[in-house]
């Protein structure tokens, strides 16, 4: 039986979201299936059959339609008809849903086809957007009106930005579209965001976790003895961040601060710096843009120590896995779904916030060495974050969805 399935995802083989997208279409092809993949915004050459929704008009519309009503999800009208046309035209099997929100689709008009056309409906969540009256993440502000009705948004000028606060009306009709559509199964990609979920007015859902996974053959530890001597870190701790962009929420001031604290026996190297925040940097820091390819990214994750990740809130971030599959450990705050990714003999979680904690942590890694953690971290990644294991799950739930 050949099955068509229909990803909508904001974006193509490009950002975290849209390399799973494709990466799950790969899989849906190498299952024998027909893969269909409807994206917004930036994109690279697809394996899967690709369609564009809308177009650079369409998105600054929305972005202006968001600022000035925060109505975010509710332009894109005309985008969303169209789509909704191809949709038709391929007749698919499974609609399955990535990211919905991003300045590019109408929610109202979408969610009303899909409760209509009946169809399974797999809609993976990457965030919080889609149980809130404004924002896609909510840990940073520590706000919990979301678990009964979202009002007078602290986040108004967060992403999806907005100069008005409509956080009240938006929350009661993202309740009532997104529970219309009866046959829908929602895939958070950590169990920290699995349970959030739970909390949210889409608990009655069926909801199943699937972690998102890494190319373990490409991220894999490799001689980077070249960068030691471009950086005259040899003979140095280093302690690696990965981030873009860099922002308060990713924890940059806490490099800064364990900068000004940590001797010169530690080097501490961030990638994915503006060029203003590289000129900002203390000097004890080798700030940089940035890799100029995934290969770049592997040789400085195989560099460090440690990779250190003081986000303040976060899904389930692949840098963590990344840098796991690389053999380097990782050190992260304990805040939304990143302390998952790893054990005590993979790295270490520290409070939030907690320089202290942070700093002891990077000397207890540096007491053990990086050759303690290696192993343990390659095998996490082989075990648990393999994207061949874990988008395959994909293919054995729409299997189940359509009782095949």
């Amino acid at each position: 039986m050949s099955v068509k399935v229909f990803q909508i995802s904001s974006e193509l083989n490009v950002g975290s979201v849209g390399r799973i997208s494709e990466q799950i279409g790969e899989a849906i092809i190498a299952n024998g299936w027909e893969s269909y993949i409807a994206y917004a915004r930036d994109h690279q050459a697809s394996s899967s059959v690709s369609y564009k929704i809308g177009s650079a008009k369409d998105l600054y519309y929305h972005v202006i339609y968001t600022r000035l009503t925060d109505r975010h999800g509710f332009a894109s009208k005309n985008a969303t008809k169209k789509l909704i046309d191809r949709i038709k035209e391929v007749n698919p099997d499974i609609i399955h849903l990535q990211h919905v929100h991003g300045y590019f689709i109408n929610i109202d008009i979408l969610f009303n086809f899909l409760k209509q056309a009946n169809l399974p409906v797999i809609w993976t969540f990457h965030d919080c957007w889609s149980f809130t009256g404004h924002c896609a993440h909510y840990e940073f502000v520590d706000c919990q009106k979301w678990q009964l009705q979202c009002k007078e948004c602290p986040q108004t000028f967060e992403y999806p930005k907005s100069y008005k606060d409509n956080s009240y009306q938006n929350y009661i009709d993202k309740k009532k579209l997104f529970n219309s559509v009866e046959n829908l199964t929602i895939v958070p990609v950590s169990n920290w965001l699995g349970q959030e979920t739970k909390k949210s007015f889409l608990q009655h859902k069926h909801i199943e976790v699937i972690q998102n996974g890494i190319d373990i053959d490409t991220f894999l530890y490799r001689d980077s003895t070249p960068l030691k001597e471009k950086h005259m870190s040899s003979g140095k701790f280093v302690i690696l961040g990965v981030a873009s962009p860099w922002t308060e929420k990713k924890g940059l001031q806490y490099f800064v601060e364990l900068a000004g604290k940590l001797n010169s026996d530690f080097q501490i190297i961030l990638i994915g710096l503006s060029k203003n925040q590289i000129k900002k940097l203390p000097s004890q820091i080798i700030g940089l843009e940035r890799t100029e390819n995934v290969q770049e990214l592997v040789a400085y994750y195989s560099l460090a120590d440690v990779f250190l990740n003081p986000t303040l809130e976060d899904t389930f971030p692949t840098t963590n896995l990344e840098a796991q599959a690389c053999g380097t450990p990782v050190i992260t705050f304990r805040s939304g779904g990143s302390p998952e990714a790893v054990n005590d003999k993979t790295g270490i979680v520290v409070d939030k916030q907690n320089v202290d904690q942070l700093i002891g942590a990077i000397y207890e890694i540096k007491r053990k060495t990086k050759a303690n953690y290696s192993n343990h971290c390659r095998s996490r990644a082989e075990e648990l974050y393999d994207k061949r294991k874990n988008f395959i799950k994909y293919i054995d739930l729409y299997k189940r969805k359509l009782g095949i």
